[in-house]
């Protein structure tokens, strides 16, 4: 049985490609962290916010654990590299729509070990709140 994958890049990519067919902008928010490779001079609150349309970026692979670009920034070219654990959203520009993620939601695993499947786990259940969705038949 493999490690359980995150669903973020998965969307975050599925919110580009619909950006894209759409004509929108793709905007990702990202909070800068000590691996997050970005002109710190456009930081704000220890966050900046990137275009990542076709035509703002070059070479722009949004992979499983990083996303990574060439862009300019006051005319010059840069080398951004956003770590998955720091995107924090990715939305369109023209009407904000898109998806926001908790920042550090992946699980860290840096051995690539899998956890025991046997004896007690702590309890992380939170109470629920009611939800908003209804089932239609």
């Amino acid at each position: 049985m493999s490690a359980t994958v995150s669903t973020k890049p998965y969307l975050i990519r599925a919110i580009y490609e619909w950006c894209a067919d759409c004509g929108y902008t793709p905007y990702l928010s990202v909070v800068v962290t000590e691996h997050t490779r970005v002109p710190m001079e456009f930081v704000k609150n220890g966050e900046i916010v990137l275009n990542v349309s076709s035509s703002a970026t070059r070479n722009l692979k949004i992979d499983n654990d990083v996303v990574k670009f060439s862009a300019r920034f006051g005319g010059t070219s840069r080398e951004i590299s956003v770590p998955m654990s720091a995107v924090s959203g990715i939305f369109a520009r023209e009407n904000s729509e898109g998806l926001l993620f908790k920042v550090g939601e992946e699980t860290e695993n840096p051995t690539g070990a899998t956890p025991p499947l046997d004896g007690p786990k702590p309890s992380t259940k939170q109470p629920r709140e009611k939800s908003h969705l209804k089932i239609i038949k």
